[in-house]
């Protein structure tokens, strides 16, 4: 088995035994199911590279509707946590300045997630931890399909909280 096979495995494995398994997303089994999720693990490690990698598989989304997401893997590079934000914050505004705000929204993941001002022990940073340091694709008309048709959405968050400090650390680092 490759490495990249290895490394969209170990990611898929994560979105199943813990993203679905645990409802953190509850829009991720359909799709899990339907296999419309794309796994692509980037080979560059500069950040304009990734860049222009996060543009293309937004272009292959427009013209793949079958496909409703996509999960950019991030094997090297941007193993740093800070690192990883910065390259987040110029997606962002990379998406906007191509038109793609409002189309698709960019979610990302890390091993080190840590939500501003909680501590790095703090079980909560689970909900948002991956494998690999992860930029999430989705299709902003299917998360509002998505959210119509689910019963308190703003509750997602805070129910992912009190779930992973209730569960805690080491049932996490397990799952």
């Amino acid at each position: 088995m490759s490495d990249t096979s290895k490394i969209i495995e170990q990611t898929q494995c994560w979105v199943q035994q813990l993203i679905v398994k645990y409802n953190i997303c509850p829009f991720a089994r359909r799709e899990v199911e339907r296999k419309s999720i794309c796994y692509i693990v980037a080979e560059q490690i500069k950040p304009q590279a990734v860049l222009q990698q996060l543009l293309d598989e937004a272009e292959h989304l427009d013209t793949t509707p079958e496909t409703e997401t996509t999960l950019l893997i991030l094997p090297s590079g941007f193993e740093g946590f800070y690192d990883f934000l910065n390259l987040v914050d110029i997606a962002d505004a990379l998406f906007i300045d191509e038109g793609y705000e409002g189309v698709y929204q960019l979610a990302h993941f890390h091993p080190d997630y840590c939500f501003d001002g909680e501590p790095q022990e703090d079980p909560a940073n689970y909900t948002n931890r991956a494998p690999y340091p992860t930029l999430h694709l989705l299709r902003e008309a299917s998360i509002e399909q998505a959210l119509e048709d689910y019963d308190d959405p703003e509750s997602i968050p805070e129910r992912n909280i009190e779930f992973a400090r209730r569960k805690g650390t080491e049932f996490l680092n397990q799952s």
